[in-house]
């Protein structure tokens, strides 16, 4: 790795007089011939104004570059698109959550190659920006580094810390007549105090702890808040990590391997992590050539104790983490319990078992816990399977109380018709809730389903119905919840042909889900089947919809 060409792109433009012209243009942006002669490093963030995550990446975006100049490289900042998933749930807008992903994924590479960099440093905050990123960053397999934009503060409301979980709660609490409507907005208020990603361990803590358990992210980077002192710490480290990667030309394929995959997979599995893992890290896998399955997640899961208690199955949040030591603390537990493969390699050139050496877990706190005193004995992630779920489905275990249900199907063909059954009060302790059309292909777009499921755990239903869809769910979602139903019903899997009254199980224990129907009568309802028009007909997301695969192999658009 030691005679790595450190401008293996841009030599391609920095230099000859065949490319006078491309260079005239870069020195309209101020580049020098110092610079013609650096590393060019390009600074992908997600900045925009659209949600509070991502409403302060450009101030840490320029920070980075100024690091990469002082470290003798030359940096470019660009950015791409960002959803709020916190403001696009609950509607037609978060059909648009998980194909933009795909977007940014693609957009990252396409800037990459048109402008020769390098090397990428890539920055993301709102919850798919960070796979998109990661998905990048795999693809392109140049010296990169991942950056999460930081938690947000947690907010205050009657001397306990609040999240954005609490809002959706609240709502269903409001819709129950259990709070006033002065209470309500007093949530509202309080739950968001500024910039910075949700606070619980969601998607985007998720998969920011994932970062740095595949490697790709610097030790420690994950956990300082947004706002915080420390991570300017961080962004100025940045510059020289680059550097040092190029230097050493450590490629993401050099770092991706199958056993890191399966150290990402433990890493959110203990620490009741969103399931939408099961979604991102397929498809960032599939970026390097690796298979990577719901199996994989099972199989990993059931080994791994849960060794953090983080909301919404546990007590704390993100800066609570930070507090203790941040990931690095729980990869310590994981490596001390033997459910971490510590040769993996990280970003920095180092394994992981070398970063963790000096790793001591704080005594006198319960956020992180070695692994003798672990708060379950397996991590959160058990796939179901059965005549409902050939592909499997998905469900996050931890923190709760009951895990298996059998009653009748009280079918919906989108979130809208359910969403008003639950506000209308039918939706009765004992009942299965059937959400589908809702799938990659069906919604387009695979929603998130926080709004039905905080509404019915605000009603107090939360543990008397099960609920089961072909879309997905929040890392906020707690209760008996599966999602990734496969295969979905757009494509004709079992559940299009559920009925209202079919009776179902849901038995996370035995891995089941399962209508209670002949093999008969489940072939003469999908004889007579039809599948429901396409949604859209034009633009993105009938794009999406034409081009998008199972949830099991990652909802992959190639």
């Amino acid at each position: 790795m030691s005679s790595f060409d450190v401008k293996h792109k841009s030599r391609v433009i920095a230099y000859g007089p065949d490319k006078t012209a491309n260079r005239g243009m870069l020195r309209a942006m101020g580049f020098t011939d110092q610079d013609m002669d650096r590393p060019w490093v390009g600074v992908a963030t997600v900045w925009n104004e659209s949600t509070p995550c991502n409403m302060n990446l450009d101030e840490q975006g320029l920070s980075i570059a100024k690091s990469i100049n002082l470290a003798g490289g030359a940096s470019r900042r660009f950015n791409t698109i960002s959803v709020s998933d916190g403001i696009a749930m609950g509607h037609e807008g978060m059909k648009a959550s998980l194909a933009s992903r795909e977007v940014i994924a693609d957009s990252v590479e396409l800037m990459m190659r048109a402008h020769a960099y390098d090397a990428l440093v890539a920055v993301a905050g709102c919850d798919k920006s960070l796979p998109g990123m990661l998905m990048a960053i795999a693809r392109l397999n140049v010296p990169s580094i991942f950056l999460y934009g930081g938690t947000i503060m947690p907010g205050r409301y009657r001397g306990r810390d609040v999240t954005i979980q609490d809002a959706f709660e609240a709502a269903g609490a409001f819709a129950a007549g259990k709070i006033d409507n002065e209470e309500l907005h007093a949530v509202e208020c309080a739950v968001c105090p500024g910039a910075g990603s949700c606070g619980g361990q969601y998607t985007a803590n998720t998969m920011a702890c994932v970062a740095e358990a595949l490697g790709l992210a610097l030790p420690g980077s994950s956990a300082p808040p947004a706002t915080s002192a420390e991570r300017q710490t961080v962004l100025d480290s940045l510059g020289s990590a680059i550097m040092n990667a190029l230097q050493l030309g450590l490629l993401p394929k050099d770092i991706l391997t199958k056993a890191a995959f399966e150290n990402a997979i433990a890493v959110a599995a203990a620490t009741g992590g969103s399931t939408n893992i099961a979604l991102h890290l397929p498809a960032i896998a599939h970026e390097v050539g690796i298979d990577l399955s719901l199996d994989d997640v099972d199989r990993v899961s059931a080994k791994t104790p849960t060794v953090a208690s983080l909301r919404p199955g546990g007590k704390y949040v993100m800066l609570d983490l930070f507090r203790v030591g941040g990931v690095p603390t729980v990869m310590k537990s994981l490596l001390e319990a033997g459910c971490l493969d510590g040769s993996q390699l990280s970003v920095n050139g180092k394994t992981l078992s070398e970063n963790l050496a000096h790793v001591e877990i704080p005594a006198d706190q319960d956020v992180v816990v070695p692994s003798s005193r672990a708060f379950y004995s397996t991590g959160g992630y058990v796939i179901l399977r059965g005549n409902l779920a050939t592909q499997g489905g998905v469900i996050k275990v931890t923190g709760i109380k009951r895990t298996s249900l059998t009653g009748p199907a009280k079918v919906f063909n989108c979130e809208e018709d359910a969403m008003a059954a639950v506000q209308r009060r039918e939706i009765q302790a004992g009942d299965v809730v059937v959400i589908r059309y809702e799938g990659p292909k069906g919604g387009p777009g695979m929603r998130e389903m926080l709004g039905v499921t905080s509404a019915i755990v605000g009603q107090g239903l939360g543990y008397d119905v099960a609920l089961l869809t072909d879309g997905r769910f929040s890392g906020a979602t707690t209760g008996l919840m599966v999602g990734h139903v496969g295969p979905e019903a757009m494509v004709g899997g079992t559940i299009a042909i559920v009925e209202n009254g079919d009776i179902i199980t849901v038995d996370a224990d035995n891995r089941l889900l399962q209508v209670h129907l002949s093999d008969e009568e489940i072939a003469k309802r999908k004889s007579n089947w039809k599948p429901i028009e396409p949604r859209y007909n034009r633009g993105a997301l009938a794009k999406y919809a034409s081009q998008v695969g199972p949830a099991c192999y990652g909802a992959l658009t190639h």
